[in-house]
């Protein structure tokens, strides 16, 4: 075999894996654009907000934390969830699950001064909310790939995977290498990897979510703003280069695509974000939509295929890919490399692929 470890996929579950199973053997990494983390990686709203997500993945959150703050990943940022009066339950649920300190109207309009506190029914913050430095995770991801002695290759989408004793022939048209293990970090395309290799889909839905950026409000410094999220995760917007990123925070189901804007779902999740602020929305700057693709209990897939173990997943990071990359990845490689892994049994097989089977 040429090497240990084919890594498909170059977002941040694909470099991250890659990174860590490099101490387990040779890696090479494909990856079907021109860059890596161009889909879902590049789009995302990136933030590291431990409390975000199923137990299990907090779990992994929790794990990832003194990672992401060791390796200069995040910046201050917090999170300010706001309702109105009809999404007051909503709100007190969500100031609940995210251990929320609640805020009146008045209070939320002192930290955000673009803030309507006539429309608002209270907000809760929680100032343990982080930026994170997406690009810099990605690369260096890459980064320790190479150093380890791998091999990164873009522009390499697989068009057939063929099942060797020993391991596996995968082709990129007219190029092959044998590899002992496939690791299946494919993102949305995952499921039809599987399928390619004569593997059982997961059952994974890729999930569009379309963003907008305006310009800053009323021409107002935006930079110091936590990220203001409507109760029950109904939109949400989030400071960006001294302008301000708005999403309709929708999840609709999609097939594996180059993601663009629904302009309808756009216009309602700004009207929904204009409920919130004095500011009329302006024509936005640009707009686009990522994929976020989810397992159909929400949960990473994470290991060894029961019927194919040289098969391995990485995939249905959902919304969670960044925040969760270094447990994520550490997890993958000690299950891979039959190690004790430092989370719980019960978390541990929340992620198994064999739950599908």
């Amino acid at each position: 075999m040429d090497i240990d470890f084919l890594i498909i996929g170059g977002g941040i579950a694909g470099t991250s894996a890659g990174a860590a199973l490099s101490a387990l053997g040779s890696v090479h990494l494909w990856e079907g654009e021109t860059a890596l983390g161009y889909h879902a990686s590049g789009r995302s709203a990136a933030l590291f907000e431990e409390s975000y997500g199923l137990a299990e993945v907090i779990a992994l959150n929790k794990a990832s934390g003194p990672v992401h703050h060791a390796n200069g990943y995040t910046a201050p940022r917090g999170l300010l969830f706001l309702g109105t009066p009809a999404q007051s339950d909503d709100l007190a649920r969500d100031i609940t699950a995210y251990g929320l300190t609640p805020l009146s109207p008045s209070e939320a309009t002192d930290m955000i001064p673009i803030l309507n506190a006539d429309a608002l029914a209270g907000a809760g913050y929680h100032a343990e909310a982080y930026d994170l430095d997406t690009d810099r995770m990605v690369q260096d991801g890459a980064r320790a790939i190479r150093a380890a002695g791998g091999a990164i290759d873009t522009g390499r989408t697989v068009t057939a995977l063929e099942k060797l004793s020993g391991g596996w022939r995968v082709s990129a048209g007219a190029i092959t290498v044998t590899a002992r293990h496939v690791v299946n970090a494919a993102g949305a395309w995952a499921d039809g990897v599987a399928a390619m290799a004569g593997v059982a889909p997961v059952g994974l839905t890729p999930m569009r979510r379309s963003m907008a950026r305006l310009a800053a409000p009323g021409g107002l410094p935006t930079a110091d703003y936590p990220m203001m999220i409507g109760a029950n995760e109904t939109w949400y917007a989030k400071p960006d280069a001294g302008a301000l990123l708005v999403s309709p925070a929708e999840e609709e189901p999609s097939a594996p695509m180059d993601a663009f804007a629904d302009d309808m779902v756009l216009a309602e999740g700004l009207a929904r974000y204009q409920e919130a602020v004095t500011p009329e929305v302006t024509r936005p700057m640009s707009t686009w939509a990522g994929l976020r693709t989810f397992a159909p209990d929400r949960r990473l897939v994470l290991g060894r295929d029961p019927a194919e173990p040289s098969f391995i997943w990485c995939a249905g990071q959902g919304g969670y890919g960044f925040q969760t990359a270094p447990a994520a990845s550490r997890l993958l490689a000690d299950i891979v490399g039959a190690r004790p892994p430092e989370l719980d049994t019960t978390t541990v097989n929340a992620f198994a692929p064999e739950r599908f089977a």
